[in-house]
């Protein structure tokens, strides 16, 4: 029986190297199959948020403005720029977003149309605006203007084309039966002509912290009228709330109002163009949480933002983290890393599809490949062993026995399938010694 199948001295084993080998040859058709698929995958992965948006706000100086710029300042941090564009108000904020020419828009609750309810969504309502209507005391009756009925036939500003301080005074002004017209102009040319008596009263739609509101509140001559009919309009228009200022909130040692100011308010809306890219939506929402949930003079702390008292359809991301908060990855992954991972969790679908089977298959088919460069030997085995068949030459078994030795010696296998290795060594070694003894007993003398 020849030793050839010994291993010459200081050579190494082979049969790492050849199990590589296997793993390649198996591995790479199977891992060409998972990348095939997250490429077709990939085709339906979101595109990357913008990195860019435009926020309409108002007139400058008022609450819209200073909010945008708070909104720009979060949204900064995440890298993410914010262009804020100054506008007449809420009416012209819900056409530019109909165009699709900003992204986001501060909208005051009542002035939205079902045209605009098809193509925008609300992100939440954010805080009361109090709509404010101050007068010129006069020598008349100051009990006059105790309701809106009362204001016919004075001098009337209700805010510029296109705001929503417009809107809703005209609507209110036309429910009480005050005949026009009325007056147009922005707010601070309002403000300084009722100032100078060349008006008898301006509408406005504001915060108390407003500096326009609190030089009103503090300048002698100047009386804020108080809604004393304030629950019948919160009935009849939804889209209104109720708020009271406090006597002497404006100043204490002045008393300044000398009594509980009545106000009706809208509630404004933070609304978005159709279609803006989830992320930017969770930013928006995020800064809103931060920006109007401290509350106000009128908001109680956590109030705002909400999803009631909204005027457009519920964006459904902003419907989510009113439900469960920031996305997951948010709260552990800066911004854009969240974004990428969330934007990729499509392509997990088709992953776990493929790599199911790939792990199942894989282990049986390495083990099939192992074991059949050693069980492919046993048919030859079965051909020449002896007790399998007779009447054959031995010499010639003999002769094949080796040549199979000698093949087998070439044989490499992974340390785990050793004995299989061995046992076929063994098996070969047999019928050898089977072939030698029939050999032999053939050819003894009679």
């Amino acid at each position: 029986m020849s030793d050839s199948n010994s291993a010459p001295p200081g050579t190494q084993p082979a049969a790492p190297a050849r199990g590589i080998g296997d793993l390649l040859k198996i591995g790479t058709p199977l891992l060409l199959v998972v990348l095939v698929g997250f490429v077709v995958a990939y085709r339906f992965v979101d595109p990357a948020p913008p990195d860019r948006m435009v926020l309409a706000t108002g007139e400058a100086g008022g609450a819209y403005a200073t909010f945008g710029e708070a909104y720009r300042r979060r949204l900064a941090a995440f890298d993410v720029e914010v262009v804020l564009r100054e506008t007449a108000g809420s009416a012209e904020n819900l056409g530019l977003l109909r165009a699709g020419e900003v992204d986001a828009a501060f909208v005051q609750g009542g002035v939205a149309t079902d045209v605009d309810r098809a193509v925008t969504e609300s992100l939440g309502s954010l805080f009361f605006e109090p709509l404010w209507i101050f007068l010129r005391e006069s020598d008349r009756d100051r009990e006059r203007a105790a309701r809106l009925t009362d204001l016919g036939g004075l001098r009337i500003a209700i805010g510029p084309e296109g705001s929503g301080t417009r809107a809703v005074a005209s609507e209110l002004l036309a429910r009480n039966g005050v005949p026009g017209p009325f007056l147009s102009g922005d707010l601070e040319a309002s403000v300084d002509a009722l100032l100078a008596g060349e008006l008898d009263a301006v509408f406005l739609i504001a915060g108390a912290d407003s500096p326009v509101v609190r030089r009103l509140l503090l300048r002698d001559g100047i009386t804020p009228f108080s809604f004393r009919r304030a629950e019948a309009y919160t009935r009849t228009h939804r889209f209104l709330a109720h708020v009271t200022l406090p006597e002497g909130m404006a100043d204490y040692a002045r008393n300044l109002p000398a009594a509980d100011i009545e106000l009706i308010a809208p509630i404004a809306n933070l609304a978005v163009r159709d279609g803006l890219h989830p992320a930017l939506v969770d930013l928006l929402v995020q800064a809103a949480s931060l920006v109007h949930g401290e509350g106000g003079v009128f908001e109680e702390p956590g109030a705002f933002p909400t999803p009631r008292a909204i005027d457009l359809p519920l964006n459904p991301e902003a419907y989510r983290f009113y439900e469960y908060g920031p996305p997951f990855l948010q709260r552990y992954l800066p911004f854009w890393q969240a974004t990428l991972v969330d934007r990729l969790k499509v392509m997990l679908i088709p992953l776990v599809a493929l790599l199911i089977p790939v792990f199942r298959l894989f282990p049986p088919i390495y083990r099939w490949r192992v074991r059949s460069r050693i069980y492919r030997w046993y048919t030859e085995l079965r051909e020449i062993d002896p007790r399998n068949r007779s009447g054959f030459d031995f010499d010639e078994a003999l002769a094949q026995a080796e040549r199979i030795e000698r093949e087998v010696a070439e044989v490499e296998a992974p340390a785990s399938y050793a004995q299989e290795l061995y046992d076929l060594h063994l098996h070969l070694e047999f019928v050898q010694r089977q072939l030698a003894e029939r050999r032999r007993t053939a050819n003894a003398p009679d």
